[in-house]
């Protein structure tokens, strides 16, 4: 099962809609249930220990390697983390041609949160569960 928090989904929609007739490819990190307030319904009954999608990292500026070949050298090599790619062609199936990962999100028009669907990296089809939960506060260092 994948959890995603449904403003980072609502986010990504927004972008993949956004860019429509191409395409979106986005990294994303997850953070553990047991991070979130634990007054918040939606994770309260998560192991503290499974991840919830919060974050996207956006691309670095001047990635040549990345934007030419798709390949992203800070990557681990196991592949790790998940990632959001849009197929504005409405074909919601996983393809090698999609920027792979241990989770990939793929959506569709009209960009709605049904219009997700979740896959492992074998393209096996996952649970994809859209939480309202807020992630813990951060700030960046002075």
């Amino acid at each position: 099962m994948v959890h995603v928090t449904a403003d980072l989904l609502a986010v990504l929609l927004e972008d993949a809609a956004d860019a429509a007739p191409g395409s979106v490819s986005i990294r994303l990190t997850p953070t553990p249930a047991g991070e979130f307030d634990a007054h918040q319904p939606e994770v309260a009954d998560l192991d503290p220990s499974t991840p919830v999608l919060t974050h996207f990292r956006l691309a670095a500026a001047g990635n040549t390697v990345s934007s030419i070949f798709g390949v992203e050298i800070g990557t681990p090599a196991d592949g790790g983390g998940a990632r959001f790619v849009s197929h504005p062609d409405g074909d919601a199936t996983l393809t090698e041609a999609d920027d792979l990962a241990a989770v990939v999100l793929v959506a569709v028009p009209p960009w709605t949160p049904e219009d997700v669907t979740a896959y492992d990296r074998a393209g096996e089809e996952l649970d994809l569960t859209v939480v309202d939960a807020a992630p813990p506060e951060e700030s960046l260092p002075e």
